[in-house]
């Protein structure tokens, strides 16, 4: 693959990668399973270490009120929580069991839809992605499909 070749498909990917999140996402609400899709990410960076809000915070390019709010309402779930210590003006966020639990969970949700949706393609078509017709606006969602 040519330097140009793989600029062209990594622009690609970087196109596609979003559009398949929203779908999975919209597939986890529909079925209960997240509140909102940034929380999955939150989820996901905090399974790696606790962080601190202000980290959060620059991680996700959000304010400092936006990223307390969304950690609130993650504690109030259960899935992560405040843990300070010798510095209690310096709290550091972490993930409970029942926050990596419910990863683990839509992690599998996730993966079992996209395998679904890959599954009745073949080698060549899996390569070709694409976004669904229309201009986003109507009622696919923005999903993805074979071409």
């Amino acid at each position: 693959m040519t330097r140009d070749q793989a600029r062209e498909t990594a622009r690609e990917i970087l196109k596609i990668i979003p559009l398949v999140m929203r779908t999975v996402a919209a597939e986890l609400r529909a079925a209960g399973e997240l509140p909102a899709p940034a929380h999955f990410g939150l989820l996901s960076i905090l399974s790696e270490r606790s962080r601190m809000l202000s980290e959060l915070a620059s991680i996700q390019g959000v304010s400092l009120p936006t990223m307390s709010s969304s950690i609130s309402a993650m504690v109030d779930r259960g899935w992560v929580r405040r843990a300070t210590g010798d510095d209690r003006r310096v709290a550091m966020i972490e993930v409970t069991a029942t926050g990596r639990a419910a990863l683990e969970r839509v992690a599998r949700c996730a993966e079992g839809h996209l395998a679904e949706v890959l599954t009745p393609l073949d080698v060549a078509a899996r390569r070709r992605p694409r976004r669904s017709p229309g201009n986003g606006t109507g009622g696919d969602g923005g999903r993805i499909y074979p071409r």
